[in-house]
């Protein structure tokens, strides 16, 4: 397994791993700042590659803060290896997320984020949007970096296999391509109005954790995305009466 870097935006890297078994793409976002962030933590026997990647760009020591979308392997599973690595670095994750898990999980006490809370990391500025059961878990929620209108996507449109670091097509029919192989997302009255929401950010890029990071309309994309959950959700309902 070999982890690629790529800067998918102004100061944000893209650590990418594809691990044929699972025939999915494993990425951590880095993002360069004052403070630096790294979102994703990766799943504990990735540690050694992507801190090894990450380190062509930042000695894993400077960063200031680690975060992800909601407690699983490869979101947070190497989490305690960065904070070793990085002994100035705090979890930042939302208080659901801090709630459930972190406050226990963590060597150091986290930063609860409150839904819609900026975090200042000098030069770069995200807020955290809770999206909670979506795609999945309660304590769901992904990162928006305001100055290069990036949106830290998480799973949401997970898509399989292998490829480039960055598009400008579709990528909302891989997505629900994916999601009717695995059935991943938590499908409720609620999980297309959530997606729907964070269209009005009017992202310019959509960086996912299974996938690539895509520029163009992000929220025509999110819309789109939305509107294939709210069909999936339909015909449940249906078969299930």
């Amino acid at each position: 397994m070999e982890t690629i870097v790529t800067e998918v935006a102004d100061g944000i890297y893209q650590l990418a791993t594809y691990i044929e078994a699972a025939d999915l793409r494993f990425n951590q976002y880095l993002i360069l700042a004052d403070e630096p962030l790294l979102f994703h933590c990766g799943q504990r026997r990735l540690f050694s590659s992507v801190s090894s990647a990450l380190a062509q760009v930042l000695p894993p020591a400077k960063l200031r803060w680690v975060s992800y979308g909601h407690f699983e392997a490869d979101e947070c599973g190497a989490m305690n290896d960065w904070l070793c690595a990085a002994p100035c670095a705090t979890v930042a994750v939302g208080r659901i997320g801090c709630m459930l898990s972190a406050v226990d999980q963590a060597i150091r006490p986290p930063r609860a984020l409150a839904d819609h809370e900026v975090l200042d990391l000098g030069g770069k500025r995200v807020r955290y949007l809770a999206t909670p059961h979506v795609p999945h878990c309660w304590d769901a929620g992904v990162l928006y970096e305001e100055t290069t209108g990036t949106l830290l996507c998480g799973d949401l449109f997970t898509q399989m296999g292998n490829g480039p670091a960055l598009v400008d097509g579709d990528i909302v029919a891989a997505a629900l391509a994916s999601e009717d192989h695995h059935h991943s997302t938590a499908l409720t009255p609620q999980t297309a109005p959530t997606i729907r929401a964070l269209a009005q950010y009017q992202p310019k890029a959509l960086a996912l954790m299974h996938g690539p990071v895509f520029h163009g309309d992000g929220a025509a994309a999110l819309r789109v995305l939305a509107d294939g959950y709210a069909e999936r959700f339909t015909a449940a309902i249906a078969h299930a009466g």
